[in-house]
Formats: C-alpha cells, sequence, structure tokens
C-alpha cells in the first residue's frame, strides 16, 4: 500500500508518535529508507482541531512581530461534520490557509457500510463503530440515513463508490480541502484514490448540500434574511463592489 501511495504521487503521511502507539513512526521509518529526502520535510507549520478566533489572533500575532504564522488547517471535516462552515472554513478562506480534513468519511459512515449501501469492499469487516466502546461516536441517526441516502444517490448516477463520491465533494468546498484517507488494504486505497478524477455536477451538489446542511446560526443565519442585510450595508450593498 505505500508502494502504491508512493506511486501515485503522495509525498506527505499524516502521522504521530501516539498512532498505534508508535508502530506507526517506526513502520514509515523502514519504509522510507533510502528515499526519505523523497518525502515532505517541515518546512511551514500549520495548525490541527483549534477555535478560528485562537488561529485568527495567533496568524496576527505572527505578521505583526515577523514570526512564521500558520500556512494551513487541519480540521474534521466530512459532510456529516459540516459544523467546521460556520467560522473555521471562512477563517481559511480569509487567512489563506490550506485545509486537510481528517475522518473524511467520518469514521467509514460515509462508506454506507452501516447502512447496507456499501461496496463488497468497503463492508468488509465489522466497522469500528460497531463495538460498544465507539459507538457513543455514531452520528445522530435520522440526519445521517439522509445523508447517505443522497450519496447513494449521487453513487447510482455517476457509477461510483459511495466513499469517492463523499470524498470528491471536499474539492468542490468554498477553499482547497485535502482528505486525509486511510486504509486498511490495497483495493481499499485504490477506491478511495479514484476520487479524484470523478467530476460531481452542480445537481449532485445539490443533492449533497441539501442533505447535509446545517444552521450556522447567529449572526449568520440573521443576515440571510433580506431586512437586516438591507440595514447592515445602509441600502448600498448593490453598490458595493465586494
Amino acid at each position: 500500500m505505500y508502494d502504491a501511495f508512493c506511486e501515485a504521487g503522495g509525498n506527505f503521511i499524516d502521522t504521530a508518535n501516539l498512532y498505534t502507539n508508535g508502530t506507526s513512526e517506526s513502520f514509515l521509518g523502514e519504509f522510507m529508507e533510502g528515499h526519505r529526502k523523497g518525502m515532505v520535510q517541515v518546512l511551514y507549520t500549520d495548525i490541527s482541531d483549534a477555535p478560528a478566533w485562537w488561529i485568527a489572533q495567533a496568524n496576527t500575532l505572527a505578521h505583526l512581530r515577523g514570526w512564521s504564522p500558520f500556512v494551513g488547517l487541519q480540521i474534521e471535516y466530512s459532510l456529516i461534520e459540516r459544523t467546521v462552515e460556520r467560522e473555521l472554513i471562512p477563517m481559511a478562506k480569509t487567512l489563506n490557509l490550506g485545509v486537510t480534513a481528517w475522518s473524511p468519511l467520518a469514521r467509514g459512515v460515509l462508506t454506507g457500510k452501516y447502512h447496507a449501501h456499501a461496496s463488497s469492499e468497503a463492508s468488509a469487516g465489522p466497522g469500528r463503530l460497531n463495538n460498544d466502546m465507539a459507538k457513543d461516536f455514531m452520528p445522530e441517526r435520522e440526519r445521517t440515513e439522509r445523508i447517505v441516502a443522497a450519496l447513494k444517490t449521487v453513487s447510482d448516477e455517476t457509477g461510483r463508490s459511495i466513499a469517492q463520491v463523499a470524498l470528491a465533494w471536499h474539492r468542490y468546498r468554498p477553499v482547497p480541502v485535502i482528505p486525509i484517507i486511510g486504509a486498511r488494504k490495497l483495493s481499499q486505497f485504490q477506491d478511495k484514490l479514484a476520487s479524484f478524477d470523478l467530476t460531481l455536477s452542480a445537481d449532485h451538489l445539490t443533492t449533497l448540500d441539501e442533505a447535509s446542511r446545517i444552521e450556522l446560526g447567529f449572526p449568520y443565519d440573521m443576515y440571510a434574511k433580506a431586512m437586516p442585510r438591507a440595514v447592515c450595508y445602509g441600502g448600498l450593498r448593490d453598490q458595493i463592489r465586494a
């Protein structure tokens, strides 16, 4: 699987010293032997799982003091987890931060394996959310079923797997999003990698967005209304070039 990743042009791997009690980095050290320089070295810094206000404050201070700012943002982002669109995604767009998404398939939920819609490859094995300790991470059932059904619709129309559709959706976000993909088998990796040449139509995106829509909350929902929007710009919004 590592060889297939490199052959496909991959040169960046998400790892940490705590993953599988350190064996993740031990294995990678062995795999990279002889071509370590061909993998991405640390040139810039990014930040993971922090509030938008904190990141904005940190980058503002960095610019004022001539320090190196964060250039990337790593967050959980998927059709299931879209609450990051309230603050984190707009911030990333404004501050020109690249975004990498962990759990882009919502811990396997968006493969359809928990709803009898998955391909035979994706459905192999019991699924990590089926054990008692992990069930607390299962997202709200009604909304999840609606999203998986929408994925199944687009999957049928494109002839692609549900997982590929869910991953391809990230390419159509307001900022470029790189999904962090993982697999236990080479065939699973190849299936996910194939999402990069899947084109989704405007109708496909509407189907997915409507099924997974979230409430943005205050003040964004207020400004979606005509009257507050008009008052906000003093009746001059249509004359502002922005």
